[in-house]
C-alpha cells in the first residue's frame, strides 16, 4: 500500500490534484423516484455516468478511480432490484470491454465475488486479464464489498501466513498486503454523492487519511465538470497526516 502523501499530482494549472479518487455512487434510486420512474432506470443512468467519469479522469490528473457499486448490505434490497443490478454489471463489462482495452483502462474488482453469479464472475475475471497490461487509468469496482468483511477476510489470510511461518509478527503493511486492494495506493479523496454523510463501510482501512467531500448531487447528475470542481477544491486543503 503506497503512502498517501505521495499520491497527489499537479494539474496543468499547477494546482495539487488527487491521484486516487474513490466514489460512493449514491442516489440512483432517488433520482428515478423523483421522476416517477422505476429504481432500475436510475441504476442504468448511473452506469452511463460511470462511463463519462472514467473517460474524464485521465485528463483531470486522476490515475486511480475506485467506485462503490454494490455493498455486502445491498443484498437486503428486493430480488428484482438485485437481479437488475447484476444484469447491469454484466452488460457494462460486455459493452465496455473493447473500449477500456483500447483506451488504456485497467479494470479490477474488489469484494467477495464468490457469492456472485458464475457468469458474472467469469466476465469479471476475463476483463481483468484482458486489461492487466493497461495503466492510463486504474479502475477498481467494489462489488459485494464491505469494509468489515474485507478486514475479516484479510485477518484470516494474515493468520494463515503467521501459522505457516511466512512472517514472524504481523505489521500494518502485512495486513495491507492481505486486503483486496493490495498493491493499490490509498485514496487521496473520497466523494459521496446524494447528500448522505456516511462512509457506509467503504474502504475503512485505506481511507484513514483520505479527504472527504459530500455533495448533494445525485449520482446520475454527477458530471465530469462537477468532479473537476471538487478536484480544484482538493488543492486548497491542508493535509498534515497527523503532523502539526
Amino acid at each position: 500500500m503506497a503512502k498517501t502523501a505521495a499520491n497527489v499530482v499537479s494539474g496543468a494549472d499547477g494546482e495539487v490534484r488527487p491521484r486516487h479518487v474513490a466514489i460512493i455512487m449514491d442516489g440512483n434510486g432517488r433520482w428515478a423516484k423523483n421522476r416517477g420512474w422505476p429504481r432500475l432506470v436510475g441504476h442504468r443512468r448511473g452506469a452511463e455516468r460511470v462511463k463519462e467519469i472514467v473517460r474524464a479522469c485521465p485528463s483531470l490528473g486522476v490515475n486511480w478511480l475506485t467506485v462503490y457499486a454494490f455493498s455486502t448490505e445491498n443484498w437486503k434490497r428486493s430480488t428484482e432490484e438485485v437481479l437488475g443490478l447484476m444484469g447491469i454489471f454484466a452488460r457494462y463489462i460486455e459493452r465496455e470491454a473493447d473500449g477500456m482495452a483500447a483506451e488504456g483502462v485497467r479494470l479490477r474488482f474488489i469484494g467477495a465475488r464468490e457469492r456472485l453469479d458464475k457468469k458474472l464472475q467469469d466476465l469479471m475475471a476475463g476483463i481483468e486479464a484482458r486489461t492487466a497490461g493497461n495503466s492510463r487509468l486504474n479502475l477498481t469496482v467494489a462489488i459485494n464489498y464491505g469494509g468489515r468483511d474485507e478486514l475479516t477476510r484479510a485477518a484470516t489470510r494474515l493468520a494463515a501466513r503467521l501459522a505457516r511461518g511466512e512472517i514472524s509478527h504481523a505489521t500494518e503493511a502485512d495486513l495491507a498486503d492481505c486486503l483486496d486492494t493490495a498493491g493499490h495506493p490509498d485514496p487521496d479523496l473520497v466523494i459521496r454523492t446524494s447528500g448522505e454523510t456516511r462512509t457506509s463501510n467503504f474502504l475503512p482501512f485505506q481511507a484513514t487519511y483520505s479527504e472527504y467531500e459530500f455533495t448533494e448531487t445525485l449520482w446520475p447528475d454527477f458530471t465530469p465538470d462537477r468532479l473537476a470542481e471538487i478536484l480544484d477544491r482538493f488543492g486548497m486543503r491542508d493535509r498534515r497526516f497527523g503532523g502539526a
